[in-house]
């Protein structure tokens, strides 16, 4: 893997994802109580085997940069690096902010022709899965490709909301079409599933095959498409017409796969993490997944009931609190008697001492006495006042009438920071 670099896009404004983007970029929001949506992407690298990458960032990036900086450090010997690759203006033409997938890329050449470089793989910053990409490199040189799309084989139901590819007996891409909404568009790139199921996957009714946004290069021909066209994204132009000249290939993929794109999907991927059976499992030995070494002290539980629940390192919980179906991320404080149910609270950065209570109204961080937290998202260093309720009682959809606390895709969302004064109701 020494000859293959990756590309991670670190995604643009993130506004379906607001207000958890409001203060970071989409690869920087925390994920599963005690990571970051961008380690998904990076540990799946070094668990390859792939230790070359480049991050190319964007909007509101400093958390994320400081991020990477303080976790990934390779030896001196591996040759392995993580560099951040910022959008800025130089005395070229057309060096500013990125305009899409490929024009990020474009504007980063220089990098991906290096010497040693044959492949280039390209990865988003705001997935979960878990993948050996040492597979796809295989699926790669086998079929003698320019490039490769990781495919997912999906329902009809759910094509509608991805991009599909149709291909050969091969596996050879021939089509493709982004987000088709009729059963009659559906049926132009629908696969058969006997031919799924003859790749040794078990098509299960699936009869589409969805393009994950992963994709490897030939790394001269990435170059060569980059400097003879003026695309800006890969999906929309750059994949469209290299099917027609190119060889394009599919890699099958079936395992747990989400695209972090919604408040919606970013709440339903963190709850299903709670279960006793995740669908997606951050307990497997031979691909960890890593983050920042915090160093924290274990939680400290005090005559709470917590069922079916993720707790990170770092938190105090007193009596009587009752968490369920939740998500408690680092360093959170839970006064006595409070309930939390279907919730995600992402915790705080640091601990504040009893001489440093210095929130609006005298409301320190963390969730105080006998509030009552239910179906929604809490973001960090929140300051919740005793006896709060948030509950979207009036079954809002989309909802700005409270500063503090917004309702996004029916799930109340506490904003960074924001202070709820005690007794505040939604």
């Amino acid at each position: 893997m020494r000859n293959v670099i990756a590309l991670v896009l670190g995604g643009g404004r993130g506004t379906r994802l607001n207000p958890l983007t409001k203060y970071r970029s989409k690869p920087a929001v925390p994920l599963a109580g005690k990571y970051r949506l961008i380690d998904i992407p990076l540990s799946n690298c070094i668990n390859s085997s792939m230790n070359r990458i480049y991050v190319l960032t964007q909007f509101m990036s400093v958390s994320l940069h400081r991020h990477i900086r303080q976790t990934y450090r390779f030896d001196s010997f591996s040759g392995g690096f993580v560099e951040l690759l910022a959008a800025q203006q130089t005395d070229d033409i057309g060096t500013d902010w990125y305009q899409g997938t490929a024009d990020a890329v474009r504007k980063n050449l220089r990098y991906i022709e290096q010497d040693g470089i044959e492949y280039v793989m390209i990865l988003s910053g705001d997935q979960l899965y878990r993948m050996d990409y040492r597979e796809m490199l295989d699926t790669h040189r086998k079929s003698g490709a320019d490039v490769t799309i990781s495919a997912l084989p999906v329902s009809r139901q759910d094509a509608r909301s991805l991009g599909v590819m149709r291909t050969d007996e091969s596996g050879r891409v021939v089509g493709f079409l982004e987000k088709p909404q009729t059963d009659e568009e559906i049926d132009l790139v629908r696969i058969d599933p006997t031919w799924i199921d003859s790749q040794g996957i078990q098509s299960g009714g699936r009869e589409c095959l969805a393009s994950m946004g992963i994709y490897l290069f030939n790394r001269d021909f990435l170059v060569e498409v980059l400097n003879k066209t003026t695309y800006e994204d890969f999906g929309k132009e750059v994949f469209p017409a290299a099917f027609r000249a190119r060889h394009v290939q599919a890699h099958l993929f079936d395992d747990y796969w989400e695209d972090i794109g919604t408040i919606k999907a970013f709440y339903d991927a963190n709850l299903s993490l709670a279960g006793a059976n995740p669908p997606f499992d951050f307990h497997v030995p031979s691909a960890p997944i890593y983050s920042r070494a915090r160093f924290l002290p274990p939680t400290v539980v005090a005559g709470a009931e917590i069922r079916n629940s993720v707790v990170a390192d770092g938190c105090k919980i007193k009596q009587g609190a009752v968490i369920e179906n939740s998500v408690i991320g680092l360093r959170c404080i839970i006064g006595e008697n409070v309930t939390i149910r279907n919730s995600i609270l992402m915790g705080a950065d640091g601990y504040e001492t009893n001489g440093k209570m210095s929130g609006e109204a005298g409301v320190p961080i963390g969730v105080g006495d006998g509030s009552v937290i239910e179906n929604c998202i809490v973001d960090k260093n929140c300051r919740i006042g005793r006896n709060v309720v948030i509950r979207n009682e009036a079954n809002l959809e989309d909802s700005d009438a409270h500063e503090a606390c917004v309702v996004r895709d029916g799930i109340p969302v506490v904003e960074k920071g924001a202070t709820l004064p005690d007794g505040w109701t939604l």
